[in-house]
């Protein structure tokens, strides 16, 4: 049975982007305990932020082609454009839930947290963590053609 690459399959997308997003998020509620606890009093925010962005993109990196392996996804542009898309939804919703029912902030002071410097290299890498699979997919697509 052959797939057809203009239709993804919803199921496995779903599946990939929800088990890529909450690993990213557990393990970047990790990092975010080091940031806050150990970095920030010595760096200063945006530093202890900067300083964790890349071993953040790394695992996610890493992170969503293990997803997109699973639910077989490696060079489908579609698929892994919802995959990600929809990571980025789950993550984003994790992190609002966490901002509101463990730190006791508004929605509001959620979002408009992105306006900061540190807020804004936390928006982009959450940009780039939901830009991999598909950029993981489209390199998987050229090398398999050559």
């Amino acid at each position: 049975m052959t797939r057809c690459s203009h239709r993804p399959r919803w199921a496995a997308c779903a599946k990939a982007g929800c088990l890529y997003a909450l690993i990213v998020f557990v393990i970047g509620f990790a990092f975010g305990a080091i940031r806050v606890l150990l970095l920030m009093p010595l760096l200063g925010e945006t530093a202890a932020v900067s300083l964790e962005a890349p071993f953040m993109l790394a695992a996610s990196w890493n992170l969503s082609h293990r997803s997109a392996k699973k639910h077989d996804m490696l060079t489908d542009t579609n698929e892994a454009l919802l995959m990600g898309a929809i990571a980025l939804v789950i993550l984003t919703l994790a992190e609002l839930c966490t901002a509101v029912l463990l730190f006791r902030r508004t929605a509001l002071e959620y979002f408009v947290g992105f306006w900061s410097v540190p807020g804004a290299i936390g928006l982009a890498g959450q940009l780039c963590f939901a830009s991999f699979p598909f950029l993981q997919a489209r390199g998987n697509r050229i090398g398999s053609s050559r």
